[in-house]
């Protein structure tokens, strides 16, 4: 599947938000949004009023470049969440923080999703037991990440489990901090998620 392989600063500045894509860089003064306010490109900075259709795409645009999903695979997620019970919104959002490479950037093994794919698909981590190194496998109630054996030696990984230490993890994830593992406890809701979505917008988008 194709990927986003420019810089993921720019994505940020396009959605005028921090998107957290660079983990610790984005905190630091070095972040671009905090130096740059303005969006990419010649014209970035004459952006002109945007209507309804536009506050809904930005808003779309927001939440796959978030999490690092591809647009076929984000609109899969909408159908789904909008067959569900419940509001679609919340649904949607419930999903996409139940994927494979999220759940191991929440539970503090990576610094930001992007690494935790990359870490993901490298054959790092066992899902209940076995080998699993698609990102984007939707994890359910009683599925239990770890790290497997020989990668817990290497300094990259050393790194992380420290750094995991000082990390707050969600209350829908029971995070084994010293031997690295994490399982779902329960699905996540809409108030487990820390960005301020209006996810709203996105099902109006899809729903035209």
């Amino acid at each position: 599947m194709a990927r986003y392989t420019g810089p993921s600063c720019k994505l940020c500045r396009r959605e005028g938000v921090k998107l957290f894509l660079k983990g610790d860089r984005c905190l630091s003064d070095k972040c671009a949004v905090s130096r740059r306010t303005t969006a990419p490109g010649q014209h970035g900075a004459n952006r002109k009023k945007i209507e309804e259709y536009g506050l809904q795409l930005r808003e779309k645009q927001k939440a796959r470049r978030y999490y690092g999903v591809q647009e076929k695979q984000f609109k899969s997620y909408y159908v789904a969440a909008d067959k569900k019970e419940g509001i679609a919104g919340e649904n949607l959002l419930s999903i996409l923080e139940r994927r494979f490479d999220n759940v191991v950037y929440r539970m503090g093994l990576a610094f930001s999703r992007k690494e935790a794919r990359q870490l993901v698909i490298h054959g790092h981590f066992r899902l209940n037991g076995k080998k699993a190194n698609i990102p984007s496998i939707l994890l359910k109630v009683g599925d239990v990440i770890s790290l497997k054996e020989d990668s817990r030696s290497s300094e990259k990984f050393k790194t992380l489990i420290e750094a995991m230490q000082t990390k707050v993890t969600p209350k829908w994830l029971e995070v084994d901090k010293e031997n690295a593992t994490a399982k779902v406890i329960a699905i996540p809701q809409r108030d487990d998620v820390d960005f301020p979505f209006e996810e709203q917008l996105i099902i109006e988008l899809y729903s035209k």
